[in-house]
């Protein structure tokens, strides 16, 4: 009897097939001596549409709402259905014993094998592979240490009420929007608190309203002091006020009253995960966050040499430290090899900052794999976020930077002025990062750095020069995406309740692996719009903020949801429960907007008529570029941009306004008629061509 494992993707499946000596290629699935290697294409299996329960719900309508099916049912998603008849045909073999899940190591990739499982009708045994790297050792090592299947339940059920709350409410509520305004716009639980903060710091920004504020700086020579406060403040935003202290200092001598020289020392920053890693790559490379993702997926599949990349952790296990010596010995190449050598020489001792099993979940941190490094197959952008991974792994495992900072306060006239500057006695991590990882590292609200020759206290300074500097307050930065994946990960300044609070450092809106695809979704319906790096509400963006419920534009929600999440994951949350506050918040928020008084206007309305009703079309974002859209739902006429045609189209809802586009043209003229006729000769080339595709 064999066993049958169950990949993720294609890629996955076909090097666990080698590993495991499958060389017999089938359509859809390897099989060897002991096992059966198959695959899905990402989700095979999702929950059902609307119309799927009634057809009442192929029609939007107002009065439907909301729709809280008794039981959810689930359907094979169409375009892989292929894939899905492979493997339920395999789940129907006798000769296969148990099953094996191996889906990437997460909810939704327990969630992926589970709804398959369900509508195959799995009733055998199964297990599950929980790898964290796709070196042949680790699989090796994952098969001789298989989980029991049923471990992984309640993951399971948090996955599953995880899909089901995000169907109610965001389903319900974007028909309610869209019915109740009649225009395309939809809400969901993750992106509409995210949309929001982007909308509210745009309200901050617009509201701001610059004030003059006075800085003085003295120069005493050999060195230079800022003028403070006795509070510590180096602001002054009284301009005569600023001009009295200038001119109480001048023509007197300074007087060095203190100087406190302090040993210093600093921690290596935490190794990444996938969040600080996706900020990173923004700052240095301004890569967005999706495109981090996708690099990090081919360094982690193709290359396998880096872990896990979904993951929340900053931390690895205890387990992990006797690997520590061959991952830095598979890195030893130029440029690494200098760097890894002094870790080399001795015994490795990790601290808590890089080992504590506590803080470590499904996943542990980012770190490079045994998998012997060839830069040069690597493409420029992956050697670029690899070394960002490979120099901050070997950061965290080398000694504090320390050093001496020595802070000055010179009197003039009873006007103190703080100097600053610092003594390197040990670069210790800071070897081994780059000069721009310091410049993001820089505190802007710190004394400016300076090189302080030895001074003593008591000595007596001329005052060379004294200099009043003007400036202005500055608005709040607008967001880029490094900035936002911060806010999303620990929006807990924007949620009052304490415990909520606390509960969002670790879950944050959306998971790690969903951040990115929530700021381009929200790219591409434009909600929001690059400019530059940074991210700008549009005026849809706005006013979808100013319409759904305050419940849903808050981080509160999430918060609530991601708290029960964990609860059911963990095996201490109940999913009943769960699924009713869940139903009696859909209903709450369409009654929210069914009741809404608020109007809705359109800022993206063209100069092009709608050939079918004569409306003027919206100009929308679609899959294949820019779309001309009619407002009038019940009409649904769509056209590319530029389409000069009569509507010609390759999709059966724009097909049937092609028909009555004939209808019209054939009945007006001759003229009409013989257009009438290359229309309909054209539109059946088209579908003859893509029927053969």
């Amino acid at each position: 009897m064999k066993s049958l494992v169950l990949a993720e993707k294609p890629s996955v499946a076909r090097e666990i097939a080698r590993v495991l000596k499958c060389g017999i290629k089938n359509k859809g699935y390897f099989e060897g001596p002991q096992f059966v290697v198959t695959w899905s294409l990402g989700h095979l299996v999702t929950l059902a549409e609307p119309d799927d329960y009634d057809k009442k719900y192929k029609e939007w309508r107002l009065e439907d709402l909301p729709m809280l099916p008794a039981i959810m049912k689930l359907k094979v998603i169409k375009q892989t259905s292929h894939q899905f008849q492979v493997v339920r045909n395999l789940m129907n073999r006798n000769d296969l014993k148990e099953l094996v899940i191996a889906t990437d190591a997460g909810r939704e990739g327990e969630l992926v094998a589970r709804w398959i499982m369900v509508l195959a009708n799995w009733k055998k045994p199964f297990k599950r592979l929980w790898i964290s790297s796709q070196t042949d050792d680790a699989i090796r090592d994952g098969f001789a240490d298989l989980k029991t299947g049923a471990s992984y339940n309640n993951l399971y059920d948090a996955a599953v009420c995880r899909a089901e709350a995000d169907w109610l409410i965001g389903l319900n509520v974007t028909r309610a929007l869209t019915c109740k305004f009649n225009a395309q716009l939809n809400a969901g639980r993750v992106q509409t608190p995210t949309l929001a903060m982007i909308v509210n710091r745009e309200t901050e920004i617009k509201q701001f309203v610059p004030v003059d504020f006075w800085t003085i700086r003295a120069d005493f020579g050999d060195y230079f002091g800022d003028w403070r406060s006795k509070s510590g403040n180096s602001r002054i935003f009284d301009h005569g006020q600023a001009e009295e202290i200038a001119a109480k200092v001048k023509g007197h001598p300074g007087v060095i009253k203190e100087i406190h020289t302090e040993g210093k020392s600093e921690g290596a920053p935490l190794a990444y995960d996938l969040t600080e890693l996706q900020r990173d790559a923004n700052k240095r490379y301004a890569y967005s966050a999706q495109k981090t993702l996708s690099i990090l997926q081919d360094l982690y599949e193709q290359h396998k040499l880096v872990t896990y990349p979904r993951t929340d952790s900053r931390y690895i296990t205890s387990d992990i430290v006797p690997t520590l010596t061959a991952r830095l010995r598979s890195i030893s190449v130029a440029p690494y090899a200098e760097l890894v050598k002094p870790l080399l020489q001795k015994p490795l001792t990790p601290t808590k900052r890089f080992v504590d099993n506590s803080k470590v979940t499904d996943h542990h941190a980012l770190i490079p794999t045994e998998q012997p490094l060839r830069l040069v197959s690597l493409k420029e952008e992956e050697r670029k976020l690899y070394d960002l991974i490979v120099r901050r792994f070997i950061a965290v495992l080398y000694p504090s930077y320390r050093y001496d900072q020595t802070t000055l306060i010179t009197v003039v006239n009873d006007e103190p002025f703080h100097s600053q500057g610092k003594v390197v006695k040990d670069k210790g991590w800071r070897a081994v990062t780059s000069k721009a990882a310091e410049k993001d590292d820089a505190d802007d609200k710190a004394l400016p750095e300076q090189t302080l020759t030895m001074q003593n206290k008591g000595d007596v300074k001329q005052l060379k020069a004294c200099k009043i500097n003007k400036s202005k307050t500055k608005p709040p930065a607008r967001y880029n995406e490094a900035s936002l994946l911060t806010a999303m990960e620990s929006p807990g300044k924007f949620i009052e309740d304490e415990e909520l609070r606390e509960t969002m450092k670790g879950s944050g809106l959306g998971t790690p692996a969903t951040r990115a695809e929530i700021i381009e979704k929200l790219i591409n319906t434009s909600y929001i719009e690059r400019q530059g790096k940074e991210l700008v509400p549009t005026p849809k963006g706005i006013q979808l903020v100013n319409l759904v419920s305050p419940a849903l534009k808050t981080p509160e929600l999430t918060a609530q949801w991601e708290q029960k999440l964990s609860n059911i994951a963990r095996g201490k949350g109940s999913k009943a429960e769960f699924m009713t506050d869940i139903r009696k918040n859909t209903m709450e928020l369409v009654k929210s907007v069914i009741a809404d008084t608020t109007v809705y206007k359109a800022d993206n309305i063209t100069r092009t008529k709608c050939p079918v009703c004569g409306k003027f079309l919206l100009l929308t974002n679609g899959k294949r570029g820019k779309m001309l859209t009619c407002p009038d739902r019940a009409c649904g006429h769509r056209q590319p941009e530029k389409q000069k045609d009569f509507g010609l189209s390759s999709s059966r809802g724009e097909s049937r306004v092609n028909q009555r586009l004939i209808a019209q043209y054939s009945q007006q003229t001759d003229i009409g008629s013989s257009l009438g006729e290359l229309l309909k000769a054209a539109m059946a080339k088209e579908s003859t061509g893509k029927d053969k595709e």
